[in-house]
This record gives C-alpha cells, sequence and structure tokens, in this order.
C-alpha cells in the first residue's frame, strides 16, 4: 500500500519546467585583416547551445557544442559574417568569412583569436594597488593589458622618470617616457569617453633631471648663435617638506632660486584606433599621449575619447614641476606614486583632450605647428560649450571672445599643444547638462 502511495504521488505531482536562465561572457575578438588588426568588443549570450549577443554593436546569432563555436553576425547594411572557432580555456581562436572591404560580392577568411574579459566582481567599485614589472616606449592597441578595471575602481600604481629611472634609481626600462599599463577598462568600449579623476599624485623621490636647454620653437636666430653651449644636464633637489625644488649644483646668483612643486604627469594616454599604428611614448593625437600639459595634476580630470574596447590606459612620464610649454626639452623629470579613479561616460568621446580643473574647463590642441594647435584648441572648445551648456556657434563667440584665455602647453615633441581655457565662474549662470 505504501509503495502504491509513493507511486500515485511522483505521477500525480505536476512538473514544474524551469527557463535555463543565459549564461552571458564578454569578449574582445581580434580579426587580422591583411596584417592589420582590428579590435572588437564581443558578447554572447547562451542559452543551451544557443547562442545571441552582439558584435561591435551588432546583432550575431549561433551556437555552442562542447568547444566548438558558430555565429554569425549581420550589420547595418544586412551583410553577414560568419565566425568559427573552438574555445580553450578564455581563448577562442577560429577563422572568419566576411565579405572583402573591395569587393562586396567577394568572400574572405581572416584568422581571429578572442580573449574573454572576466566577470566584474559582486559589490561596489574595486579600489586595486598594482605594482608595474614591465613598461612600455609606445602607445599601442596591441600590448596585453597589466591589469584589468571598471568604470568607478580607484588604481594606485607608480610611474617612472622620462629616462626609465625608478624611485630607487634603477633604470627599469628605455629612456623616451615609458609608462605604465596599459589599464584595461572593460565596460569602455569606441565612442565612449574615460574620465581620469586624479586623486594623488606624490613624489616619491628626492631628485629631478632637467636640461639648461631651450627648444629651438622659442629661439630666435640670434638667440640660438648664443644657446650653442646649452644642453647640459641639471639635478634639482627635491623638497618635498618646504614644497620646493632647487638646483642641486646652483650657480651664485641661483643660489637662493627655488620652483613651487607640482607634481603633474606628462603622458596620459589611450591607445590609438583601428588602421593607426602604435604611437611613441614621445608623441600626442587625439588619444591623449606625450601631452605634457602642467594642468594634468591632482584634483583635476581629465577626459580621452576610447578608440578601443578596453580603451587601455596608459601613464608615465612623471613631472615634479613644469614651466609653460616644456621650454628646457626636460621639465624637472622624476618618479611618483599615482592613485586615480577611471570612469565610463557612455557614447561622449571628446573630439581632443580635455581637462576640468575645480576652477577651469580647458582643451587642448595638438598639431604639427602652433597655428594650427590653436585651431584646434578653440574648436574643440566650442565643441564643449556647445555639448554642455547647448550654446549656438554665435552664444559660444560671445562667451570666448570675452572670456578665454590660451596657454601653451608643450613646444618640446614633435607635435606642440596649445590649450584654451575658460574659469567656469564666467559660465556659473549657463545651465550645464551631462558631460
Amino acid at each position: 500500500m505504501v509503495r502504491h502511495l509513493v507511486w500515485l504521488l511522483l505521477v500525480c505531482v505536476p512538473v514544474v519546467a524551469f527557463a535555463q536562465a543565459p549564461v552571458k561572457e564578454s569578449w574582445v575578438v581580434t580579426t587580422d585583416l591583411w596584417g592589420t588588426a582590428l579590435h572588437q568588443g564581443l558578447t554572447l549570450e547562451r542559452t543551451g547551445k544557443r547562442l545571441g549577443g552582439e558584435l561591435d554593436g551588432d546583432g550575431l546569432e549561433g551556437e555552442r557544442t562542447g568547444s566548438e563555436v558558430r555565429f554569425v553576425v549581420t550589420d547595418s547594411r544586412q551583410v553577414q559574417s560568419t565566425y568559427t572557432g573552438k574555445v580553450s580555456g578564455d581563448t577562442l581562436r577560429g577563422v572568419a568569412d566576411m565579405p572583402d572591404t573591395n569587393n562586396p560580392k567577394a568572400r574572405v577568411k581572416h584568422a581571429f583569436t578572442a580573449r574573454r574579459i572576466p566577470e566584474r566582481p559582486a559589490g561596489p567599485p574595486r579600489r586595486h594597488d598594482f605594482k608595474p614589472t614591465t613598461y612600455s616606449n609606445e602607445f599601442s592597441a596591441t600590448r596585453e593589458p597589466v591589469l584589468t578595471l571598471w568604470s568607478g575602481d580607484t588604481l594606485k600604481t607608480t610611474t617612472l622618470d622620462s629616462g626609465g629611472v625608478d624611485e630607487n634609481g634603477v633604470t627599469r626600462a628605455l629612456f623616451g617616457n615609458p609608462q605604465t599599463g596599459p589599464f584595461f577598462i572593460a565596460d569602455a568600449r569606441p565612442g565612449d569617453m574615460l574620465a581620469i579623476h586624479l586623486k594623488r599624485l606624490r613624489l616619491n623621490r628626492r631628485h629631478a633631471d632637467s636640461l639648461d636647454s631651450i627648444v629651438g620653437r622659442a629661439l630666435t636666430p640670434a638667440l640660438a648663435a648664443k644657446a650653442t653651449e646649452l644642453g647640459k644636464p641639471v639635478r634639482w633637489k627635491l623638497d618635498v617638506e618646504r614644497g620646493v625644488a632647487s638646483p642641486e649644483t646652483p650657480t651664485e646668483r641661483l643660489k637662493d632660486f627655488t620652483v613651487p612643486l607640482r607634481p603633474m604627469l606628462g603622458g596620459l594616454a589611450v591607445a590609438p584606433g583601428f588602421g593607426l599604428p602604435a604611437f611613441s611614448t614621445g608623441d600626442t593625437g587625439r588619444f591623449g599621449g606625450n601631452m605634457d600639459f602642467n594642468e594634468v595634476v591632482e584634483g583635476n580630470t581629465v577626459y580621452l575619447p576610447v578608440f578601443q574596447p578596453g580603451a587601455l590606459l596608459y601613464l608615465g612620464d612623471a613631472h615634479a614641476a613644469q614651466g609653460d610649454g616644456e621650454t628646457s626639452q626636460y621639465a624637472l623629470e622624476t618618479s611618483m606614486e599615482v592613485e586615480l579613479t577611471v570612469e565610463v561616460v557612455r557614447g561622449k568621446a571628446p573630439p581632443m583632450p580635455r581637462v576640468e580643473s575645480p576652477t577651469h574647463l580647458m582643451v587642448l590642441g595638438q598639431a604639427g605647428s602652433l597655428d594650427d594647435a590653436l585651431r584646434s584648441a578653440t574648436s574643440g572648445m566650442t565643441q564643449w560649450l556647445e555639448q554642455e551648456y547647448g550654446l549656438t556657434l554665435s552664444e559660444s563667440a560671445q562667451v570666448m571672445g570675452s572670456s578665454v584665455q590660451y596657454v601653451v602647453a608643450n613646444l618640446a615633441g614633435r607635435s606642440v599643444g596649445v590649450v584654451a581655457k575658460l574659469d567656469k565662474a564666467r559660465l556659473a549662470n549657463l545651465k550645464r547638462g551631462e558631460k
């Protein structure tokens, strides 16, 4: 009797079917397009064998059986590309069958690899204490990230000086502004804006190096004739307690000369976009770079456009102090402890680097000449006023004509920098929107 009752219970209790929750994964796909690497963000949503998701915003459908993956991506023109590959751990390798870029009726097969991005840890934004062991002498989209961050996370790390020397006076990398990084910002994608909030910049050694030089762009022919003996190294003492720097072996007339310490980052950049080569850490561009702008200091925020999945943030070239233009070719070059917080602003990529202080908006124009850099800075400021304050070009012209300031940021590199600045107090009665 008991056995029959159990059987009746088993057959009479209704069977409840639970829907299988999809498994969502994020990847970075790198496709070899005739020797040029294309990096794209891939999201896969797997329910059983079925795959959905998107590749750089284009929808996809497919399936996964064991380690075998196949999916078809359809772009906005309804053109399809087929990806087949095999998963091994956190790596996916395979072949993409895509239309020829010059002949849409032809198909071409390209090898691809993909790296899975770890899931964001549960809970509030995290704090990362990162000690670098390698450094980069180029701003590159292909360099392996040293650490993964998410929007809101805080990073504490260190930099070398421009010669590759650390806080203990030990050479750790090749000269030429070696950078710490890159740091992969997992939720950053092309078209976003990366806000880098500089929380803390602290000198970590007692000396800095510079030159008794004047850059060629700042010399008249007559002054250049007198400057033939310049270019000798100058060692500076850094008195952190007093907050000043002074020449270590001064001439009699400079024995009481001091400079206020104002630690800054000469280098801050994201990876350049598709089709562009890696840039030397001495170069600049829309991605930032060796900007050498002396307002990249503690308490300010730098805004950079994102061109690659994960942005790939680089930082370095610490200065204890620097005059406008870095006219001696070197600033007071030293090493530094850096603490910053990253924030991803979705779909708001600025046309060029921006800096915001508690008191000023600043746009950095960078070009091969001061004239072109000035034009770039002016254009960038009008775009900022339009985006954030809704000003027409006529209204921006009135604001800038009465209030703009221009600063020469950098004269020492292959390109130069000019900054357009506006005092935020002048804009206080204008309604400010979101960044």
